[in-house]
């Protein structure tokens, strides 16, 4: 320690670890695992997010249908106001009768007012999702239904939210056979060079040293990567069991309400078709003083429901098909 005697010595070497057996094609299937989990997770999201914007888009939809309805409502409703208040000028109806169709006016106005407040709330939710104004006017192409609907309620395994599990399932699987297989750390190839003297004056001396490291025994770490790969492989099984149980019973559902919608369309077109009728006979029994106003104005009634329910039936029929896509897996065009 105390002493300068010229003794040197310089090491240089490197240490490459080697495969395990079977832990080369185990990483490899491991990767591919995880390359094909992040895919079906972006198409996962994309399948979740359709959903949120079907369901905003056809929420605006349904708003932009009752304001026309409502603007229909209050054209109706001012015509009939017009007419009574000649007529009561006229001297043929009393002021009794202009204040029932000014009543009227007045509430179908509100109705009106309230729809379009409806209009823009469903804009601004539509809007947080796609990050621009939605088109103004109604949307004349409703989603076309799938091509071909299972018979049965179960669902495909080419569901993006399935796929998601069972690859992520897959993963896991695999990070559990590449820990069952490194048991123990990896055994290294050293290659080092040593250069060294003694003392001053003697000449330097240089060895090639080439060697092979085997560890024994297991560690804690690798114990507890495959007790954590074998747990999460427990879970992901889970949650695609229970996953395909609640997609049966969407699907299910969504068959369901597709059935129902169409029959209650069918019906409210039936009964709209009925109050038409109704509104022109009483229409013109009304001009010719058969019918008093308020008859008229309980006809006008029932035939505006009448045609709003059949409108919002229709829409319906069209909104049970979108959420009978979305239960298939599949994306708006």
């Amino acid at each position: 320690l105390n002493r300068n005697d010229g003794s040197r010595e310089l090491e240089i070497g490197v240490a490459v670890p080697l495969w395990l057996p079977g832990e080369r094609s185990r990483s490899l299937a491991l990767a591919e695992a995880e390359a094909g989990a992040v895919d079906s997770r972006t198409a996962a999201t994309q399948w979740r997010l359709a959903g949120a914007l079907r369901d905003a888009w056809w929420g605006l939809h349904r708003a932009r249908v009752e304001v026309v309805l409502a603007r229909a409502r209050q054209d109706s409703a001012a015509q009939l106001a017009r007419d009574v208040a000649r007529r009561v000028a006229a001297g043929d109806l009393a002021k009794a009768d202009q204040h029932q169709t000014d009543g009227a006016l007045a509430a179908a106005q509100a109705e009106l007012a309230a729809s379009q407040a409806a209009q823009i709330q469903a804009e601004q939710a539509l809007r947080s999702l796609t990050a621009e104004a939605p088109a103004q006017g109604l949307i004349d192409a409703p989603e076309a239904a799938a091509s071909v609907v299972p018979d049965d309620t179960e669902a495909t395994p080419n569901h993006p939210a399935l796929r998601e599990l069972s690859d992520r399932a897959l993963r896991a699987e695999r990070a559990r056979d590449l820990a069952g297989v490194q048991q123990r750390a990896n055994p290294e190839l050293t290659l080092a060079s040593t250069r060294d003297r003694g003392a001053f004056g003697e000449r330097y001396g240089q060895t090639v040293t080439l060697g092979l490291r085997f560890p024994l025994g297991s560690s804690g770490n690798n114990q507890a990567k495959r007790a954590t790969a074998g747990a999460e492989l427990i879970e992901a099984q889970t949650q695609l069991a229970l996953e395909r149980q609640r997609l049966s019973g969407e699907l299910a559902g969504a068959k369901a309400r597709l059935v129902a919608a169409q029959a209650s369309a069918e019906a409210a077109n039936r009964r709209a078709a009925l109050a038409r009728e109704t509104r022109g006979f009483i229409e013109k029994s009304f001009r010719a003083g058969e019918t008093d106003l308020p008859s008229r104005l309980r006809v006008e009634l029932e035939a505006f429901e009448a045609e709003r329910q059949s409108t919002l039936a229709r829409l319906n029929v069209n909104q049970a098909i979108s959420a009978l896509n979305q239960a298939l897996g599949l994306l708006p065009q």
